[in-house]
């Protein structure tokens, strides 16, 4: 069983709005898991998403096909 603990981070690309999830990688490796937070309740819940599924996730998200939020 590994002791690691989670590195936190949230994207280079969030803005200071507080609307932002913070994700520790480093466990995708050794857990099998990318776990996912609320960066504003760092004390609360966390969604241990498969390292796998994340990875689609986030290639999805690289290829545009969730869409873009229009802007106001």
């Amino acid at each position: 069983m590994t002791t690691e603990s989670p590195r936190w981070f949230k994207s280079s690309y969030s803005s200071n709005g507080g609307a932002c999830i913070e994700v520790a990688a480093n466990l995708a490796t050794s857990r099998g898991v990318v776990p996912v937070r609320d960066s504003k309740n760092p004390s609360g819940p966390v969604l241990n998403i498969p390292a796998a599924s994340f990875a689609s996730f986030v290639t999805g998200v690289r290829a545009g096909e969730f869409g873009r939020t229009p802007t106001a």
